[in-house]
């Protein structure tokens, strides 16, 4: 169908908090999505179809039409750049803030610092933008080991407790960005489906409000 919608959205606590606000824009998934492996999900509306993938894949398939919509992190959007999207909609779920992070009474060195992070991009960005030389240093998880086995000065990371911090000894520093999800749409989708998408954003717009007032 040409005016069928694909929706980009990736498992956990995005996807937990999504679902309702597509269900408000008349979207609900039919089977069990914690009870499939499938990829590819139908919904009630027999027009539109869900994807679920990794939360770094979500812009890529957005921005090169493999999805008409998505759901991810600003994180993932920050590190990703952001090319052949529109971020119409801050949905104002799974917020968290991300900040750099070291060793407890451990201040970071006044010269080189050694960064330990997923965002590669990101970090390299923001210690550039503070005047500071960084060798970042690419991990996929458990950044809080690199400090503790002196492979890092400092971790880049998502925070949302602190206590994973605290309990390797680490304490957050400086907040780089407030964090929550965001609805992205493929440009080129944006203009030929805009009679299909924009019924979606307003509603879930609405489904948002309604959030914050109550």
């Amino acid at each position: 169908m040409t005016d069928s919608i694909t929706i980009a959205l990736s498992k956990g606590r995005i996807l937990d908090e999504t679902l309702p606000l597509l269900a408000e824009a008349g979207i609900e998934l039919v089977d069990d999505i914690k009870k499939s492996r499938k990829l590819v999900f139908p919904t009630t509306d027999p027009s539109v179809r869900v994807l679920i993938i990794r939360a770094t894949d979500v812009p890529t398939y957005v921005q090169y039409g493999g999805a008409d919509l998505g759901v991810t992190g600003k994180d993932v959007l920050m590190e990703h750049g952001g090319d052949g999207l529109y971020e119409p909609l801050d949905l104002n779920i799974s917020r968290c803030r991300l900040m750099t992070a070291g060793p407890k009474d451990k201040p970071a060195p006044a010269g080189r610092i050694r960064v330990a992070t997923k965002f590669v991009n990101l970090a390299r960005r923001y210690y550039s933008a503070q005047g500071r030389q960084a060798d970042i240093i690419k991990l996929y998880g458990a950044m809080e080991l690199a400090p503790i086995l002196n492979l890092a000065d400092e971790i880049v990371d998502i925070v949302d407790t602190g206590n994973t911090l605290k309990a390797n000894g680490l304490e957050a520093r400086d907040l780089i960005e407030h964090i929550s999800s965001r609805l992205v749409v493929n440009r080129a989708s944006m203009k030929m489906k805009h009679e299909r998408i924009n019924p979606i954003i307003e509603k879930m717009s609405v489904a948002v409000e309604k959030r914050r007032e109550s």
